[in-house]
């Protein structure tokens, strides 16, 4: 199962979702971590440390830092870029797929928008 990290401003209701329907998911928030009001590049640092995959709504930002620390060649776990505008239990529903069907690895360098 993927190992997951939510941005600090990630709904709280698709967490709680998450939560609910896979207890056991490997998930911590930015907030867990003490990173909150951290910025978006030492959070991408500190996921590729952790090996976690980042959730975040914020599609200005995050993938910019993303695309250039990949560039760098620096790795990453990946990151999920979910549209704040979508249901949630769609939200939830679709990083469930991706949790449970993922083989470690595969979103390796990659920033992936949601829906799919």
């Amino acid at each position: 199962m993927l190992r997951l990290l939510s941005d600090e401003n990630f709904d709280g209701h698709i967490l709680r979702g998450l939560f609910r329907r896979l207890p056991n998911i490997d998930l911590v928030r930015v907030q867990d971590v003490g990173l909150e009001h951290t910025a978006d590049s030492e959070i991408l640092e500190w996921a590729a440390t952790q090996g976690r995959i980042l959730l975040t709504h914020d599609r200005r930002t995050v993938p910019r830092f993303a695309f250039e620390r990949v560039a760098e060649g620096r790795r990453m776990p990946g990151v999920f870029v979910f549209d704040d505008r979508m249901p949630i239990g769609q939200a939830v529903d679709e990083l469930l797929i991706a949790a449970q069907c993922s083989d470690k690895g595969e979103w390796n360098d990659l920033v992936t928008y949601f829906p799919l």
